[in-house]
């Protein structure tokens, strides 16, 4: 059954299963697949339809329904972690780190619409022409964004950023090698000390799952109070826990709830810690002025491409709120934050504890800072770092005036001729790559250094004018 057949069988069967369902009382889904399966049954009398096709129809039209039409058996495949819906007839998902298109699509862009419509509304938000942005969440926690058009010019725009059914713990995060075991006991020990934590990194770094998993280390007969943009955190185990959200303005731009509000009031809540999903603007100064009265062992997350970085947001953040000196701002920023742990993303897709620095103080104009850990990507195989490419043969032909075939026997590694290999920009003879490979997997770093410079030395003797 091709797509356009199957789209007419469902509608067909969609509309006649909404003319026997009894919309004066509640419905259930057993009732819904009952009447499903009963006009399926009557449709197949009149033409044939295969029993593949009877139970493909059967899930669409109920998922249509009762679900979230296509994106429902999306939802359900826990291998996918993203969702982007580019348009009613552009589907996108994120596989085992590689992103890959569906051939899925929604009927019509009203049908779409209306998903979105359904999404949103779950969570008490509005999107429409007069607000067409908004951030939302599905039942299960998973983080919703919404574009509608023109403002998206290729149709409306839906991301969805699914979370795993089970919440990630220090011991999983050890396991797929996000961090060590040495590293899981300093946190764990800062954690219960009372130390104020600050989760920094990029986008998809992982920090929310990372405070998940940090926030089992917090004493359970603590009263914690999270406060988010929109709800994603699991926190498991803590009986006395306040969740808030912001709220969005209503139609006429009226009784919005903001991040600075809710942080004001929970100062108010006598809370043990202040959990902050996300600072992105004037906020930060609440949250600053939190920290520094007494409410130690907070944790907080924002977006930085390195953990000197996140104080300069966090500086650049609070100045949108207010104008103060920045020698001031800074000070209050050493005093309130004492450990930043910075995530980061690798070129395999694996998501990584990139650094943890205690935050000291402000001398000179300057916050100080003491790196505890910092992760170093180490290389398989010196044949691995970079091996030259089309391009820069091409550029290195060009000055060196010599054959295709020379550039062969000298540049390529498959070869058995070959005589050099490219490390770090230089050309390293082949009967030293064991003792440069030694160099760095031993961390020799300044011997390793130096037998580079001898190397790129002799390299521009040889080099022919």
């Amino acid at each position: 059954m091709d797509r356009e057949q199957g789209g007419y069988l469902r509608k067909i069967i969609e509309d006649k299963v909404m003319e026997k369902l009894d919309l004066s009382k509640e419905v259930e889904d057993e009732q819904v697949y009952h009447l499903i399966d009963y006009v399926i049954n009557q449709l197949s009398r009149e033409q044939y339809i295969s029993v593949s096709d009877r139970v493909e129809l059967r899930s669409a039209v109920f998922n249509s329904m009762r679900g979230l039409d296509v994106l429902t058996p999306l939802l359900k495949d826990e291998s996918i972690t993203e969702i982007m819906i580019n348009g009613h007839n552009n589907i996108f998902v994120e596989k085992n780190g590689s992103l890959h298109k569906v051939a899925l699509a929604f009927e019509s862009k009203e049908k779409y619409h209306n998903v979105i419509q359904q999404v949103v509304a779950g969570c008490n938000r509005i999107v429409n022409e007069a607000s067409p942005i908004v951030d939302a969440r599905l039942l299960d926690g998973s983080r919703v964004n919404v574009v509608l058009s023109p403002i998206s010019l290729d149709g409306s725009t839906m991301t969805i950023r699914k979370f795993p059914k089970e919440a990630f713990t220090m011991d999983k995060l050890i396991q797929i090698g996000s961090l060590d075991r040495e590293t899981s006991e300093l946190l764990k020990l800062l954690v219960r000390s009372g130390y104020n934590i600050f989760v920094s990194g990029g986008t998809g770094s992982g920090k929310t799952t990372f405070l998940n998993a940090l926030s089992d280390f917090i004493p359970k007969s603590e009263r914690i109070i999270t406060i988010e943009d929109s709800a994603e955190l699991q926190i498991k185990g803590v009986e006395n826990l306040v969740r808030m959200e912001v709220r969005n303005a209503n139609v006429e731009g009226k009784n919005a709830i903001t991040m600075q509000d809710l942080i004001k009031s929970s100062l108010r809540m006598r809370p043990n810690r202040i959990i902050v999903g996300e600072v992105r603007g004037g906020e930060a100064l609440d949250m600053l002025q939190g920290l520094n009265t007494g409410h130690d062992g907070s944790i907080c997350t924002g977006h930085a491409n390195s953990a000197r970085d996140m104080l300069i947001r966090l500086e650049v953040m609070v100045l949108m709120a207010v104008d103060m000196p920045v020698y001031a701002l800074r000070g209050q920023i050493a005093s309130a934050l004492e450990i930043i742990v910075h995530l980061g993303r690798l070129r395999d897709n694996s998501r990584r504890v990139m650094e943890i620095v205690e935050v000291l103080n402000v001398e000179q104009g300057e916050i100080k800072c003491n790196t505890l850990f910092k992760f170093q990507e180490k290389h398989k195989d010196i044949k691995d770092i970079e091996e030259g490419e089309a391009k820069a043969m091409e550029l290195r032909h060009e000055q060196s005036k010599m054959t295709n075939a020379d550039m062969r026997r000298k540049y390529n590694p498959d070869k058995d001729d070959v005589t050099h290999i490219r490390v770090q920009g230089q050309l390293v003879p082949k009967h030293q790559l064991q003792q440069v490979n030694k160099l760095m997997q031993a961390g020799y770093y300044n011997k390793f250094l130096c037998l580079m410079d001898e190397i790129r030395i002799k390299n521009s003797m040889e080099r022919p004018v």
